[in-house]
């Protein structure tokens, strides 16, 4: 199998959680995205973080970040692009990225195994993580291939994620929800309290070892 590279979307305005850096926020003593970092690095090639404005404030993590590559923060689709278009220039070995959110402590460890059974049972080129019931666009393995096509949607004023891969095939991969969503996401002061309780009831397992320096094998 061909490496992946995970892209980490950390560039959302997170109004809900009245500004700043959702991945930052704590959560078991740590930073979200240390959760998130532990969950999927073992997974992949390497991580890179799509984040606007200063880069500095994640420096602490020895991990490339890309801005979005389109204006006025039009969402995750950008950052996905980002992850492509970085992979294209820094990695042209690696044909596929795995994107996820910076606010998802609980990923599963076979996510990337899964989508890409998924997405060769379906046969098309993209596969999405699924539970309860609901899809998560945003937690999904995208072909860099589809850059270009990526990005002329985004130029015309695409901002779903869902009718965009739509055009292409998307296969989906189901998670159960119980006793856990694997893609529950903090989007909200009340969501980290729920968090704060999975992680101190050991229904969502450890806490995870990734320190503030993950720098994988990445350049």
């Amino acid at each position: 199998m061909t490496s992946v590279l995970a892209v980490v979307l950390a560039g959302g305005l997170a109004r809900r959680m009245g500004g700043g850096d959702k991945p930052l926020r704590m959560l078991g003593g740590q930073p979200l995205l240390n959760h998130v970092l532990a969950r999927v690095g073992p997974q992949v090639a390497g991580v890179i973080l799509n984040a606007n404005g200063d880069a500095g404030r994640f420096a602490g993590y020895g991990l490339p970040v890309v801005a979005d590559p389109v204006p006025d923060h039009p969402g995750p689709l950008a950052g996905i692009l980002a992850g492509l278009d970085w992979a294209a220039a820094m990695r042209p070995e690696i044909a596929d990225v795995l994107s996820v959110p910076g606010d998802c402590p609980f990923l599963p460890a076979d996510l990337l195994a899964r989508l890409r059974a998924a997405r060769a049972a379906a046969g098309v080129p993209m596969a999405c993580a699924a539970s309860g019931g609901w899809t998560h666009p945003p937690v999904a393995l995208w072909p860099v291939a589809l850059r270009g096509e990526l990005r002329a949607a985004l130029l015309a004023g695409e901002r779903k994620i869902d009718r965009w891969t739509a055009r292409f095939g998307c296969a989906s991969a189901e998670w159960p929800a119980e006793p856990f969503d694997p893609f529950f996401n903090a989007n909200a002061p009340d969501d980290l309290a729920e968090a704060e309780r999975l992680l101190s009831s050991g229904l969502a397992g450890p806490i995870g070892t990734a320190s503030r320096t993950i720098s994988g094998d990445l350049p």
